[in-house]
């Protein structure tokens, strides 16, 4: 049961920082699985190595570039994956990686993540999806009685 995935707000208030230019992407994709998600994504301007000016403003036309970049990567990685595969490739910030290689020619970016994931609709509740997800419970063994060695003494007098 996925019902979305946040930044905690120290995190996001860690990462903005001033003299850098901010980017932020969102996309309504859905899964192989039938969910339907709104992916937001943030990413900031890195410093070149040999830099000396203090600012790292990226240009307006720069940023409409990455955004586009950020929104078909993330099409691509979420659409064709279950809700499952999903959580397993935001974990280790796999999307964010690929959006820092991808986008490494038109800007250098730092602090690429997943910001936010929202669960917009669910599929219609499937039992056999259900069984699938948890195992098959249709094991024959039942429990059996456990004999506890507590017994109850009964005072005679009060």
């Amino acid at each position: 049961n996925f019902h979305g995935l946040d930044f905690t707000s120290d995190k996001l208030r860690s990462l903005v920082r001033k003299w850098q230019s901010l980017v932020e992407a969102n996309v309504t994709v859905k899964t192989a699985d039938d969910y339907v998600l709104r992916v937001f994504a943030i990413a900031f301007t890195k410093r070149q190595a040999n830099q000396v000016k203090k600012t790292t403003y990226a240009q307006s036309s720069k940023l409409r570039e990455v955004r586009k970049k950020m929104i078909e990567i993330m099409q691509r990685e979420v659409s064709n994956v279950t809700l499952a595969q999903l959580t397993s490739k935001l974990i280790p910030e796999v999307i964010g990686r690929e959006i820092e290689k991808s986008t490494q020619s038109i800007l250098p970016l730092q602090n690429i993540h997943i910001r936010k994931v929202k669960l917009l609709k669910q599929p219609k509740f499937d039992l056999g999806s259900l069984l699938a997800l948890h195992g098959e419970g249709s094991t024959e063994e039942k429990g059996k009685k456990v004999s506890s060695g507590f017994k109850d003494v009964v005072l005679e007098t009060v």
